[in-house]
């Protein structure tokens, strides 16, 4: 280690939580990838339904492949390096590579509460002013919404992987298996109050703006859909709940990786590595089957394609 960071320009940090793994870590590979399998295939699947069948071409159903995208490029930024980790015997990465994932990792977790914010205004105007909606919904106030929600976080966060230059390293293992907010206690700080700062500028502008719009948005709905009888409260409820219950479960998921990344919390080392996995396992599996289950639509064509697929399958098998 100390010979690696003797080399010019470049200093290498060890992954800490690896500690604990190393004893099973062929049978922790082999969950892991197949946990990374599923998530693309599943997540992919609905992606590609999206893309070919024009009925789903509609501003609802762009927002959830853009919610699965981000899905798709949040595991892809942990799981290969994970993956490759789990098999060497040492677990090391640059100090610019790790906060550049770091940065990835929290800039597509701020894009996820960002499209979660878009979805909502989109059905509050499908559901509140419904023959407003082909004027306000047109191609270029989606494509305006979601180059916002995957451009704004990123560029709050440019600064601080420019500022990290600045900080000298004090300690060189990071207590975790991949890289994350934690990348941060590594550093030589004589004083955190302008990061704290800094991090509670991005947390509001990222989280806490797009989820008190999300919350007011769904509540309007919620009053407008009541007065207007069943069939508008109904249209409401199979159209928002799975929304709602994606951002209640991702909202959690970020909470606790905040928690174990930034808090010392005296948790077994593996205990922990689990925990800040959270955000990238739960949540990937987690959106396909909601969006798969409970968008009719959705829902119908996956049932054709699997249908489709058996015939086919079957046909094969009953061949000379």
């Amino acid at each position: 280690m100390d010979q690696m960071n003797d080399k010019p320009n470049v200093t290498y940090i060890t992954f800490g939580g690896h500690v604990e793994l190393q004893k099973y870590r062929f049978l922790y590979f082999a969950m892991t990838f197949s946990v990374y399998v599923l998530i693309l295939c599943s997540n992919s699947t609905i992606l590609c339904l999206i893309w070919v069948r024009r009925s789903l071409h509609q501003p609802m159903y762009v927002f959830i492949a853009a919610l699965l995208c981000n899905s798709l490029l949040l595991s892809t930024n942990v799981y290969p390096k994970l993956l490759i980790d789990l098999l060497s015997d040492v677990q090391i990465t640059s100090h610019l590579a790790c906060r550049i994932q770091a940065l990835i990792y929290y800039s597509l977790c701020g894009s996820e509460f960002l499209l979660l914010a878009a979805m909502a205004y989109d059905r509050y105007v499908s559901i509140c002013k419904p023959l407003q909606y082909q004027a306000v919904m047109r191609k270029r106030t989606v494509t305006a919404l979601l180059v916002l929600a995957w451009l704004l976080p990123s560029c709050q966060l440019v600064p601080s992987l420019i500022l990290g230059d600045g900080f000298r390293l004090c300690k060189f293992t990071l207590n975790g298996i991949f890289c994350n907010n934690a990348v941060t206690k590594l550093s030589c700080m004589t004083s955190a109050g302008p990061y704290i700062i800094y991090g509670v500028f991005i947390l509001v502008n990222t989280i806490f703006v797009p989820l008190a719009f999300i919350l007011f948005t769904y509540c309007k709905i919620l009053v407008i859909s009541y007065r207007r009888g069943s069939d508008v409260r109904k249209r409401a409820m199979q159209t928002c709940a799975p929304h709602l219950l994606v951002l209640v479960s991702f909202s959690c998921l970020c909470s606790y990786d905040v928690i174990i990344a930034r808090l010392d919390i005296d948790l077994p080392k593996a205990a922990r590595s689990i925990m800040t996995l959270q955000v990238v396992l739960y949540q990937p599996l987690f959106n396909p089957i909601i969006y798969g289950l409970k968008m009719k639509e959705i829902h119908k064509h996956l049932k054709r394609l699997f249908s489709q697929s058996r015939i086919c399958v079957l046909g094969r098998l009953r061949l000379p």
